[in-house]
């Protein structure tokens, strides 16, 4: 009969809880195995979707650029600049709807002084957008004028007011042709269609 030998100080004889451990740590490395397996899969299946998409995306893009080499192509240069004449006017005709005769007139009511006449309104829309206002005005002397231009700059109705012209009219009285940049106070609040 043969002997084992055993020379630890504690004799360890238990080869089934060894063995059921290792069997557990056998199955969840397969279990953990598997699951790292399963989501690479689903990783390459949605890399796949999305090489799809991106594939798809191109081909549109390169359809749309063609598309838009051939409208180019076809647009006539002369058509596109009478096209855009057009909306420059119409742009100016809105922007004449829009402006508010009654909020100038309120304005040049405050400024006026006593001694001043207003002849004549021409407001002007500039290439810019902005608006320049002319003034024609009989005054008994050129303090009068000077005063309605300080007292115009200063309610901000208008900025940079310069007397172009002024000279002595039939009636022995200062006519002045004033300009300056007309700045509404209440643009944004401005009724659609102006104030006619």
């Amino acid at each position: 009969m043969r002997r084992r030998l055993n020379l630890s100080t504690r004799p360890f004889y238990n080869e089934r809880a060894l063995n059921a451990v290792l069997a557990v740590i056998a199955v969840l490395v397969l279990a953990v195995t598997a699951f790292n397996l399963w989501k690479v899969y689903g990783l390459s299946g949605r890399q796949a979707e999305s090489q799809a998409r991106i594939t798809m995306a191109e081909t549109k893009a390169r359809e749309f650029r063609s598309q838009a080499v051939r409208i180019r192509s076809s647009i006539n240069p002369r058509d596109l600049e009478a096209t855009i004449a057009a909306a420059r006017e119409a742009n100016a005709l809105i922007d004449r709807r829009m402006f508010s005769w009654t909020e100038l007139f309120n304005h040049l009511e405050v400024t006026l002084p006593p001694q001043v006449r207003i002849a004549s309104v021409r407001p002007r829309v500039e290439k810019d957008g902005s608006m320049t206002l002319g003034l024609v005005v009989i005054a008994r002397s050129v303090e009068s004028v000077d005063t309605f231009i300080e007292n115009l700059e200063k309610d901000g109705l208008c900025q940079g007011v310069l007397s172009r012209d002024e000279f002595l009219n039939q009636d022995g009285l200062i006519q002045a042709d004033l300009v300056g940049r007309y700045v509404p106070a209440k643009a944004a609040d401005a009724p659609p269609g102006g104030d006619r």
